[in-house]
């Protein structure tokens, strides 16, 4: 494995809003990350390289309930003020949480961000803009 769990951490600690996100995923590149996923619910943040080994972050808050309703323009509306740099990230995951997204998986090689529901259901897949556009 390429990289550890206390890398990957003091990267995060760089981003102080969605603002920072290219420069966050460039960084994890860089440490061999090929894709995570996130689940809303407690925080816990499964990381993996281009052999499927995987390192957990394990639950970063109290846990939040994920509506059994999707709201996804609203949800949409939220994302874009985070991305904006309007929100911090518990904000953005009580965000999704309340909007019925139960997380995302992010893919570094594809460079796309894809946000699921309780169900399992990619129910939006966005490109993430690489650090010189």
């Amino acid at each position: 494995m390429k990289f550890t769990i206390d890398e990957i951490k003091a990267e995060h600690q760089k981003v102080k809003s969605g603002a920072d996100f290219p420069k966050y995923i460039q960084s994890l590149k860089n440490l061999g990350v090929s894709h995570y996923i996130t689940n809303v619910a407690d925080g816990n943040v499964e990381y993996f390289d281009a052999e499927q080994k995987s390192y957990s972050t394990g639950s970063k808050y109290d846990t939040l309930v994920v509506s059994d309703h999707l709201d996804l323009e609203n949800f949409k509306s939220r994302l874009k003020l985070h991305q904006q740099g309007g929100t911090n990230y518990p904000t953005f995951c009580r965000d999704c949480a309340d909007n019925g997204v139960k997380g995302w998986k992010v893919d570094l090689n594809e460079m796309t961000c894809t946000y699921f529901d309780k169900s399992g259901n990619n129910i939006l897949v966005e490109h993430i803009p690489s650090l010189n556009q």
